[in-house]
């Protein structure tokens, strides 16, 4: 009997170029369990033609957790120019993080909403993507800059459980692979330590 594969449901949006922004996007993506890339390049696995991207911007990358059966995802940041945020937390160059269920990632102008259905298959997962006609995140809290201009970010709502305060880097270590899962705690999740920006830090 063939296992079911993990699922993400993907949504994106940007706020000027609409719809054409994703017009090379499928509608469905199956991928192993090697790093899915996203960018401009040819060798990306899922590919915009958008100016501010970079070749490989960041990618999704499956591990299998510490007595777990399940596939998990971490994020990580593959661009030298600019940040990504994810769930209200700002990423640089070679910065990863885990994923939750649900994920709220900006970049370069995208809006992109990540929702991870688990699966019992171990050899492979399905992206399924979709063009929103309204913005997925609400709430201008920070500025992305880079080295082109900057572009304010937008976070949900209040009461939404995601981290809305100032620029929040975490530590990076060697990759987050199938090989080398994170650390689990004590009493069970996975450890991330965070590094703290002063208070009044707003750009990234």
């Amino acid at each position: 009997m063939e296992k079911p594969l993990t699922i993400l449901q993907v949504s994106l949006y940007h706020p000027t170029l609409g719809p054409s922004a994703f017009a090379n996007v499928p509608p469905r993506l199956q991928h192993d369990t090697s790093p899915l890339l996203l960018g401009r390049g040819q060798d990306a696995h899922l590919q915009l033609q958008l100016p501010h991207l970079s070749r490989r911007h960041l990618s999704l990358e499956p591990y299998l957790e510490k007595g777990s059966a399940m596939l998990a995802f971490c994020l990580k940041v593959l661009s030298r120019k600019g940040c990504v945020w994810v769930n209200g937390l700002m990423l640089r160059y070679l910065e990863q993080v885990t994923l939750s269920p649900v994920n709220r990632l900006f970049f370069s102008g995208i809006q992109m909403l990540v929702r991870v259905e688990e699966g019992t298959s171990l050899e492979a997962f399905v992206c399924y993507f979709r063009v929103s006609p309204s913005p997925l995140i609400y709430r201008p809290e920070a500025e992305e800059t880079d080295e082109w201009e900057g572009i304010s970010q937008e976070q949900p709502p209040p009461g939404s459980g995601q981290q809305t305060s100032g620029c929040l880097g975490f530590l990076h270590g060697p990759s987050q692979t199938w090989d080398s899962p994170p650390q689990p705690r004590p009493g069970g999740g996975t450890e991330i330590q965070l590094q703290r920006e002063p208070p009044d830090s707003t750009l990234c």
